[in-house]
């Protein structure tokens, strides 16, 4: 079994050192997930293990564990690869509806271009008593001028005249115009993909913080339902928490419950408080990350396809002149349905989303304030509580695990480290000699 990237990249971040509480904090896995996690990593990687002499196990991993592990494992290699790949491919995809949209454009204005040709010539043909094929040598050649400009310029750097762009016309934009069509038709994405492990990360935070003793109150703000009736008042919403991070809880004289986390206590470093949200807060959905110049151009190169779609159905309609033509115009008469649909779905499309975001953001609006609200509690907390914080702190305690607390580890042989702590160990006999006198 492969590691799991996640945890080899909280290894990095935490100087190649840890245990299963920091890895449970970093990651938001659960206790049981990180310590065999953890196992994997140290038997494939080449990494060892740190035995304090209260029991208590850090893991050593080696700073080039990464290159150890891609060399064991040709599926590493293969994720690494695929990561490359995709960026490239992805990247295409996001193009590609861009592209389409100015190939529908193209190929529509290019069709009626040649069927209004095609007419006048007509029209000259038979006020000369020619015929309807006519030679179109000595006719107008249809070239406006636009396809020999700078418009595909303007196009992706629509800003690009602008005192502001001449200014920063070496930074580059934040999205060109083709990915800027994307995010306009499908936007950005979820902001919120990752909300699960954020809530349990920030919950670890707050658990960690306090060294390993909570309120219920403290960890309400990163929660969603609470519960209603005797489930709240049990405070039944923290068994999730105590099941992850291998809680447990305690009871106060008064019977107020307490909440205690050995396991997060134990660090293979000193822990300073870190920062954290004071409330779970989930990210609206954003419409599109393009600039509004780019939206309002999508928009209006979306109206100019559509109706020239319309326009050039309107031309099609007899399916005379297409036959007639044929080339280039019997092909776009037999996508037309197509490039019709297209052009609808273009302006459709956002338009939905649009409103669907609006109502989704407003749910997220309702679910951060309700959060938000359960901060309020702890900031003016009553003389109960406070109380009941004060009793959690009696569990509280941070137990780092130095080197020179080991009684065992991997790195060395077991005989080696019996002879380096020989006089710690005649200490500890005497010291027990002593107290059995």
């Amino acid at each position: 079994m492969a590691p799991n990237p996640t945890i080899m990249q909280a290894v990095e971040q935490l100087n190649y050192r840890v245990t299963v509480g920091d890895i449970a904090a970093r990651t938001g896995l659960n206790i049981n997930q990180s310590e065999q996690a953890l196992l994997v990593l140290a038997s494939d990687a080449g990494g060892h293990l740190q035995v304090a002499e209260s029991g208590e196990i850090a893991y050593q991993f080696p700073r080039n564990f990464k290159a150890v592990l891609r060399n064991k494992f040709f599926r590493l290699q293969l994720q690494e690869w695929w990561q490359k790949v995709w960026q490239v491919l992805f990247y295409l995809i996001r193009v590609s509806f861009g592209l389409i949209l100015i190939a529908s454009i193209a190929l529509i204005f290019i069709a009626i271009a040649i069927i209004l040709i095609a007419l006048n010539s007509s029209r000259d043909s038979d006020s000369s008593g020619g015929d309807f094929g006519g030679d179109f040598n000595g006719g107008t050649v249809f070239a406006p001028t636009f396809w020999f400009s700078d418009w595909w310029f303007w196009v992706f750097y629509p800003n690009y005249d602008s005192p502001q762009y001449q200014y920063h016309r070496r930074e580059k934009p934040q999205l060109n115009f083709l990915e800027a069509i994307f995010s306009f038709l499908f936007g950005d994405g979820n902001p919120n993909a990752n909300l699960a492990e954020r809530r349990w990360q920030e919950i670890a935070t707050v658990i960690r913080n306090n060294q390993g003793a909570v309120v219920a109150e403290q960890i309400a703000p990163y929660l969603d339902e609470l519960g209603e009736g005797y489930s709240r008042e049990y405070e039944d919403y923290m068994l999730p928490v105590l099941t992850k991070y291998n809680g447990r809880p305690e009871v106060s004289p008064e019977g107020q419950l307490v909440y205690h986390f050995p396991e997060l206590q134990v660090t293979a470093t000193q822990q300073e408080i870190q920062p954290v949200a004071p409330y779970l807060r989930e990210m609206p959905w954003r419409f599109s990350a393009a600039s509004s110049g780019q939206i309002l151009l999508a928009c209006g190169l979306g109206a100019v396809n559509l109706v020239g779609a319309l326009v050039l159905g309107n031309l099609l309609a007899d399916g005379i002149i297409a036959a007639q033509i044929g080339g280039l115009v019997a092909f776009v008469q037999s996508i037309y349905l197509v490039l019709l649909i297209y052009g609808i779905a273009f302006l459709t499309l956002p338009l939905v989303r649009y409103f669907w975001l609006q109502w989704r953001n407003t749910k997220i609006a309702k679910r951060n304030q309700k959060r938000e609200q359960r901060t309020s509690i702890l900031n003016l907390a009553s003389a109960e509580l406070k109380k009941k914080i004060s009793y959690a702190r009696q569990f509280a305690a941070q137990n780092i695990i130095n080197k020179e607390d080991l009684a065992y580890t991997t790195e060395t042989d077991l005989i080696e480290q019996e002879i380096a702590q020989k006089d710690k160990i005649d200490a500890e006999w005497q010291r027990r000699l002593e107290s059995g006198s």
